[in-house]
């Protein structure tokens, strides 16, 4: 099959088929799509993964924070604080 090409183009007009007819090319994609459906069956079946629930979680507030760290590292007291 020729492809006339125009004067200002380097591509074929056509996609490149190998030369086959509509036909065969129509064979050549249901094939691709049993060939996908046969692999897609003989996949590992993958199981859900069990969800483990997460443990509770004690929220505390800055100044409870602040509070705990002042009392562990008295050095560090007012550290939070800028200085002017």
């Amino acid at each position: 099959m020729n492809v006339v090409l125009r004067q200002n183009t380097t591509m074929t007009e056509r996609f490149y088929n190998f030369y086959k007819s509509p036909d065969q090319l129509r064979r050549l994609g249901a094939r691709g799509g049993r060939i996908s459906a046969h692999r897609r069956a003989r996949a590992p079946r993958v199981t859900t993964p069990v969800i483990v629930p997460r443990p509770a979680i004690e929220w505390t507030t800055t100044a409870q924070d602040i509070a705990r760290l002042d009392a562990r590292f008295p050095w560090l007291r007012g550290a939070e604080k800028r200085e002017s």
